[in-house]
């Protein structure tokens, strides 16, 4: 039987609301779950979606995730928050990298995804808050500059990677469920079928009220 608990807990910094709570369900009913709604990306600009804001001690959001994924021992951080000496893999294709800034900070699922499924309806302030999400490490992750390109603002039933399918599946439906984003049917069909080959684990999820 499939575990669901639902309980309140305090909203982190990256995704402020007042009803934030934790999902916590099996991968293959949490897919199931999702809202199938047609898309429609009216409107969508990349500039609705302020991202690499901010984040305190002159970090921005992406050299916090650069700091978060450094493989590396050893390595620090220069006075503007880069990361000297690390390591990085792109989770999508396997390349490794010690330069930074040959790899993007890849929107697991793409702002304008996230616009065409809901997104279009948010204040510019949540709208920020998604495209800056800290407080869930799937939300964002780096990855290779070629494979990000390649996934591009695809869906699942449109391009998988080269590695990792479970975990980007399961990545790209915690952060539908995260933000209560819709899936299209072609796209709920693409996660249904992917997961039958992934582990069927607890997946918890903190949605963003």
């Amino acid at each position: 039987m499939p575990l669901l608990v639902l309980s309140p807990i305090p909203p982190s910094p990256a995704a402020a609301g007042g009803d934030d709570m934790v999902v916590r369900m099996r991968l293959v009913k949490l897919v199931r779950s999702l809202p199938v709604a047609v898309e429609d990306g009216t409107g969508y600009d990349r500039d609705l979606y302020p991202h690499w804001s901010s984040q305190g001690a002159g970090c921005d959001t992406r050299e916090v995730v650069l700091r978060d994924e450094d493989r590396a021992d050893g390595s620090t951080q220069d006075g503007e928050c880069r990361t000297v000496g690390g390591s990085w893999r792109s989770a999508y294709d396997g390349v490794t990298t010690v330069d930074s800034s040959s790899f993007d900070i890849d929107h697991v699922v793409a702002l304008a995804e996230a616009h065409a499924s809901g997104a279009s309806a948010w204040d510019v302030e949540r709208r920020e808050a998604y495209a800056n999400d800290l407080g869930d490490p799937r939300s964002l992750i780096a990855v290779s500059a070629s494979s990000n390109r390649s996934k591009s603002d695809r869906d699942p039933a449109e391009w998988l990677p080269d590695l990792g399918v479970c975990r980007f599946v399961t990545a790209w439906t915690v952060v539908k469920v995260r933000w209560s984003l819709t899936v299209d049917a072609a796209e709920k069909q693409a996660l249904r079928d992917a997961v039958r080959d992934c582990p069927d684990r607890i997946i918890r999820v903190q949605t963003v009220g």
